[in-house]
């Protein structure tokens, strides 16, 4: 219970959390920021960790100089996109695996066809989309690889949505972190930034499970 306490506060706080890490520890922040990032998006069972206002607050802190823009965004890169390239390979590695019975009760071959079609078809701009969705972008990339979608298709638009996730969040932060109105009501945007995404992600899977229960 303590361990969930202190994972609530750093993620509602993630920015008061960060700097002090920065003043204890330096440039062992980036080690950090690579882990937090990496593990949101590469394993499965853990997307409550904070991702669009950690980069948001990053890009803050590069714009009063408490690390270096070029550093932070490199290094958020590179961890976000192997977090989906090794998400995207766990489910590949086991989807077959798990459903390797066509007649168990853990295998439904239509269903698997359905979302193997929906990836080739509609995969990539799933994947970029769903990088600013909290939730959805730790699993699209587990469910693309247990519905085999091509690798090479998978990693073109794994690269284009973590750049466009990282490099928008950072600089958003970097140039409007500093203003005013924002650091005074930064608490305020962390909530904005976890909960209304989370809220399209609801309201999109009651509408979904709403038609096909009407169908």
């Amino acid at each position: 219970m303590e361990l969930i306490t202190l994972l609530i506060d750093f993620i509602l706080n993630v920015d008061q959390h960060l700097e002090v890490f920065v003043q204890n520890y330096g440039a062992w922040v980036y080690a950090l920021l690579f882990l937090i990032v990496f593990v949101e998006t590469g394993v499965v069972v853990m997307p409550f960790l904070p991702g669009d206002s950690l980069l948001f607050v990053v890009g803050a802190m590069c714009g009063v100089g408490l690390m270096s823009y070029p550093i932070a965004v490199g290094v958020l890169l590179v961890a976000a996109v192997l977090g989906d390239q090794c998400n995207y390979t766990i489910g590949r590695y086991f989807g077959p695996k798990v459903f390797q019975w066509e007649q168990s009760r853990f295998f439904n071959k239509a269903a698997f066809d359905k979302a193997h079609t929906f990836y080739e078809t509609y995969g990539g701009f799933t994947i970029i989309a769903a990088r600013f969705m909290p939730f959805l972008r730790t699993f699209v990339p587990f469910v693309a690889g247990v519905a085999e979608m091509d690798r090479a298709k998978f990693t073109l638009f794994n690269v284009v949505g973590a750049v466009l996730w990282v490099v928008g969040i950072c600089t958003a932060g970097y140039f409007l972190g500093s203003l005013p109105w924002v650091k005074a009501n930064l608490d305020k945007i962390i909530w904005a930034m976890i909960l209304i995404p989370g809220l399209i992600v609801l309201w999109g899977a009651w509408k979904a499970r709403r038609g096909s229960a009407s169908a």
